[in-house]
């Protein structure tokens, strides 16, 4: 048997929303991800509703992981650990997660471990482009979240440098998507339409980018006050009764955005003399976010990995990869009891044992 076939088999399960994902990773080969969305049912109500994705995953996780065991062609029996992802996110949606994941370890006689959701999907970038380097910067930026870390260790030393202190980007793009009219959720349908714009016809803030701000926020994101000045840019040209250039707006909404966050990922890495950038999260599917941070990177003499379209939403094989490197670290696995915790932070990579 090769040394390949040796490495523990582990599972990940996904619950943070409104997604039920189940993967099976071994090492940093993946060898299945399956995800099941409840995304249509929340559309009609403009926002995800916490009952409605909770039920769903109750619906949804014995197909899938039926479904995943049989894509590998994988025998229960055969996982060495179970990993699951225990916060940040819906309280609701992870209690049915890792009740599901705790009765799976349980029957099994596997260790299981509660996972860091948001430091996953900086993980699952192992699975594309291999080992990580000794240091790096880690951008994730979704609905939830919009943080800078220093990752010395993704299983065991994680630094957080600053994150948003109100809006995540991806929520603010959602909410510019629904000033405009634009269907939910609105961030993709921003992305697009800022692609047939012009970035320069409006001027719009970027927060937290004033000296003294920069002082005392070098790495902290502010999305609000855009947000707001994008609100009311719309309101007096509808009082004017003036046709909105929704394209220009979107691209100039975008742009201020992608500036702030591009921009104190560079100076990130640059202060902290590391030469990688991962990136993650579902807003890492945004266009400009991607081209932008690839030409700063580029001409600093940066390197950028970002994980395939796929693995940038909520996905099993994010919290598998995780869950992976804790065990390839020999870490002791979470205590039965353990409690999902929606506001864990992003220094825990997972809940431990033990804890006194």
């Amino acid at each position: 048997m090769s040394t390949k076939e040796n490495l523990p088999l582990v599972l990940g399960v996904e619950s943070t929303c409104d997604e039920t994902g189940v993967a099976l990773v071994r090492g940093h080969e993946l060898l299945v991800d399956v995800t099941a969305s409840s995304m249509d049912q929340h559309a009609r109500y403009g926002g995800i509703i916490p009952e409605i994705a909770s039920r769903a995953h109750l619906e949804s996780f014995l197909p899938t992981l039926e479904s995943a065991l049989e894509k590998a062609g994988v025998e229960l029996s055969e996982v060495d650990a179970i990993a699951c992802s225990a916060g940040p996110g819906l309280i609701g949606s992870l209690t049915v997660g890792n009740c599901a994941a705790k009765s799976l370890a349980s029957a099994l006689g596997k260790p299981l471990y509660g996972l860091n959701h948001v430091v996953g999907h900086l993980a699952v970038d192992q699975l594309v482009h291999g080992e990580f380097p000794e240091r790096f910067v880690g951008l994730v930026v979704s609905g939830g979240h919009s943080n800078l870390l220093l990752v010395n260790d993704i299983a065991t030393d994680i630094v957080e440098l600053g994150g948003t202190l109100d809006d995540a980007a991806g929520e603010a793009f959602d909410k510019v998507g629904r000033l405009l009219g634009l269907p939910y959720p609105g961030g993709p349908h921003v992305d697009r339409l800022s692609q047939q714009g012009n970035p320069e016809a409006i001027k719009f803030p970027r927060g937290l980018s004033r000296p003294k701000d920069l002082k005392e926020h070098p790495y902290d994101f502010s999305f609000s006050g855009l947000k707001t000045a994008v609100a009311r840019y719309i309101e007096t040209l509808q009082k004017q009764g003036e046709e909105l250039p929704v394209e220009d707006i979107c691209a100039a909404f975008s742009e201020a955005v992608n500036d702030s966050l591009t921009s104190k990922a560079i100076a990130a890495c640059q202060a902290h003399d590391v030469k990688t950038i991962v990136i993650g999260g579902g807003f890492s599917a945004n266009s400009r976010l991607r081209s932008l941070l690839d030409e700063r990177a580029s001409a600093a003499g940066i390197e950028v990995r970002m994980p395939p379209l796929k693995y940038c939403t909520d996905n099993g094989a994010q919290i598998a990869a995780l869950g992976s490197n804790l065990v390839a670290a020999g870490l002791a696995p979470s205590d039965w009891d353990f409690a999902p915790d929606s506001s864990m932070p992003l220094t825990e990579t997972y809940i431990p044992g033990n804890r006194s």
